[in-house]
């Protein structure tokens, strides 16, 4: 079964924990790993987006690699709960 998944992440900001960088999600992910998944995983398909910008896209392969930390800790996030 194929299922979409979208959210906001809130990152909190290294020097100001009362801050926090937002960071959106969209998730395609089935409920069998595949060679198309990242590491062979569920997820087939998934952007991060901070501040209107593409931070990393995968669809069926690395389009853009995360590009900061924020979204290196999204994407560990997003492999926890969905890969």
């Amino acid at each position: 079964m194929l299922m979409w998944s979208e959210g906001t992440i809130g990152i909190p900001d290294a020097k100001d924990k009362t801050k926090y960088t937002a960071c959106r999600y969209w998730v395609k992910h089935f409920e069998e790993p595949s060679q198309y998944g990242i590491n062979e995983g569920r997820i087939s398909k998934l952007t991060i987006r901070i501040n209107g910008q593409d931070a990393a896209n995968y669809d069926r392969g690395w389009d853009i690699e995360p590009t900061c930390k924020e979204a290196e800790t999204v994407l560990a996030i997003l492999l926890e709960n969905y890969n």
